[in-house]
């Protein structure tokens, strides 16, 4: 199911001068804004939460995600560059694992180990903050991955659409309107980071048998319909 050409061909194309100085970004925005929260308030378990919760989890996460799951497929499709990896003697199936494999480990690095190396620099990880929230990231790098790899494949505005998601959804709705935080990839895993930290400044609106199941069947439906869509491309000649 794993192709290490089309790997390799995926991680060239995600770490390229350009989209790598991207993606380092924000990564490095939330550190120099920890460093200077931790200098002027000190170490302050929910200042830490608050700003891991809102910056880290429902931001960065969230748009390292379109970055990488868009990258990892959409340029290909919407350049015609696609049609020479469908003629090589790969399945379909296996050139979306590999690329939603790729897509996954990238957001994890510029997320979930930013997400980290902020927590402990904020508060020195007290009441498990840190590791809670860079479990979060963890989690929501995969299904954010899987979504936005899917949105590569249906449309070539995936990268608008992909940051309408992130920051209108996940950033704004997500955190404001109780309704839509049912339906939030952010809630999913706060969840998950409410159960490791088991404190007071860390809740989400979802139960974690719920945000298990949700994230379980985002991933898969997304990876599967995606692979779907693969499927229907044609190639030239082909009936």
């Amino acid at each position: 199911m794993y192709n290490p050409t089309v790997a390799r061909l995926t991680y060239r194309a995600l770490l390229g001068r350009r989209r790598a100085a991207i993606l380092f970004v924000l990564p490095a925005l939330l550190i120099v804004i920890s460093v200077a929260v931790r200098s002027f308030s000190g170490a302050d378990d929910q200042v830490a939460a608050d700003l891991l919760g809102s910056f880290a989890l429902a931001t960065m996460v969230p748009l390292i995600g379109v970055i990488a799951g868009t990258g990892a497929i959409g340029p290909e499709i919407d350049d015609g560059s696609i049609v020479y990896l469908l003629a090589k003697p790969v399945k379909r199936s296996t050139i979306i694992f590999t690329k939603l494999i790729v897509a996954i480990a990238v957001t994890m690095a510029f997320s979930a180990i930013p997400t980290l190396i902020a927590g402990f620099i904020l508060n020195g990880n007290g009441q498990q903050i840190a590791i809670a929230y860079t479990v979060a990231a963890l989690v929501a790098s995969i299904a954010y991955a899987a979504v936005f790899l899917l949105l590569g494949t249906v449309t070539r505005h995936a990268v608008v659409f992909g940051l309408v998601y992130a920051l209108v959804w996940e950033s704004l709705f997500g955190n404001l309107v109780p309704g839509a935080r049912t339906l939030s990839v952010q809630q999913w895993s706060l969840a998950l980071a409410q159960k490791i930290g088991e404190n007071d400044v860390i809740s989400s609106d979802v139960g974690l048998p719920l945000a298990v199941v949700l994230l379980v069947g985002v991933t898969v439906a997304a990876t599967w319909y995606a692979g779907q869509k693969l499927r229907t491309l044609k190639l030239a000649g082909e009936e």
